[in-house]
């Protein structure tokens, strides 16, 4: 199965991928559904349950603004986290959503989005079910969602089941295995970064990807921006204190280092910039899986590292970086741990963090060619 970077690497909300960015795309495909289906005129009411993982722990996540959200057909890569607020407090206020940002739609937060705390689906803990009815209280469309991890959404079969369906786009290097990539590297004397620009290129132009990569990039330094300019408490009820602000400003007090010194006074840096983008995360902020919310940090900690400190000259390198990331993901993707949501949070972060070395060996030329 393909997978592209930019599948990896997406533009959403905090503070969850599989619990915020996945359930908002499950809403906004129904009421895409709705749409489609010719159905919307007839809508009178709309019900959520969420399930499992989502039921247990998404008021906490905030799966239930991220839901409201997606029925009003707002996608988590475009939504304004600043103006959330006031639209959610509007909903509740007037009891009425825009079902797809077209019609009005009675929707009762309390009523209308139901937590089951102990009650799954069959297939995943993150499971969520859609009805729409009619005036008359008849279900007119149904549809069950599971937010598996990252991001991304699959759809339930009739039966329940998941319904995965695979990318077959035919890529010039094709491989399931780090050692095949190695052997394709030595084979075409291609370094991880070009294998992965040729392949990445069977969706989209070199000029697309560049521009796409630079994106992504820009929303990971406006994430480290906005964390280190903020503070106050953490959403919440548990009185968190944001610390990137101040930890930022004693940094700033020191001379600045351009190696690790013996005191490894550097990783100062490496720390501030991932605390910044995991404060956003949990405040709501945008920021870019990577490759997950609760692992978004440790990449742009590393590209961070290199941009201000390492690298101020060679500050394309990014690029490369991102191509030699996603390598990391297809050669292990057949025992994924992060598509089925095995291994938790502890194993989407150590993967974070092998790929944050990755890309700090390919940063300073050690991976450039493959040994």
């Amino acid at each position: 199965m393909a997978v592209s970077l930019f599948e990896l690497f997406k533009v959403g909300i905090g503070p969850s991928s599989s619990h915020t960015v996945g359930p908002m795309e499950a809403a906004r495909r129904f009421a895409g559904s709705l749409v489609s289906e010719g159905l919307l005129s007839s809508v009178g009411r709309l019900k959520v349950s969420l399930y499992g993982s989502l039921g247990a722990t998404g008021k906490g996540h905030g799966t239930g603004p991220a839901v409201m959200m997606g029925l009003e057909g707002e996608r988590a890569d475009k939504i304004d986290p600043e103006v959330m607020p006031a639209r959610l407090e509007q909903i509740r206020d007037s009891g009425n959503l825009f079902l797809a940002g077209q019609q009005a739609i009675r929707f009762r937060e309390n009523s209308d989005l139901v937590y089951y705390r102990r009650k799954s689906l069959p297939e995943h803990p993150n499971g969520m079910t859609c009805q729409a009815f009619d005036r008359d209280g008849q279900c007119l469309f149904e549809k069950s969602y599971y937010s598996v991890g990252g991001g991304f959404v699959v759809d339930a079969t009739v039966e329940g089941t998941l319904k995965v369906r695979e990318d077959d786009t035919p890529q010039p290097y094709p491989f399931s295995s780090a050692r095949a990539l190695l052997e394709l590297c030595r084979e075409h004397n291609l370094a991880i970064a070009d294998i992965m620009s040729a392949n990445e290129q069977a969706w989209r132009t070199q000029e697309e990807v560049r521009g796409g990569i630079l994106a992504l990039w820009q929303v990971m330094r406006e994430c480290v921006k906005s964390g280190i300019q903020h503070e106050g408490e953490l959403p919440g009820g548990l009185k968190v204190r944001r610390r990137a602000a101040s930890l930022y400003r004693s940094l700033m007090d020191k001379q600045r280092v351009d190696l690790i010194s013996p005191s490894l006074s550097a990783l100062d840096w490496v720390n501030l910039y991932a605390l910044a983008v995991n404060e956003e995360n949990a405040a709501g902020g945008r920021i870019v899986t990577a490759p997950t919310n609760g692992a978004a940090g440790i990449i742009p900690a590393v590209l961070h590292y290199y941009w201000e400190v390492l690298s101020p000259g060679g500050r394309g390198r990014h690029c490369a970086f991102h191509a030699h990331r996603r390598c990391h993901w297809c050669a292990v993707q057949g025992k994924c741990v992060h598509f089925r949501g095995r291994g938790g949070l502890p194993g989407r972060s150590g993967f974070g963090l092998c790929h944050g070395r990755g890309r700090a060996c390919c940063g300073d030329g050690r991976l450039h060619r493959n040994r």
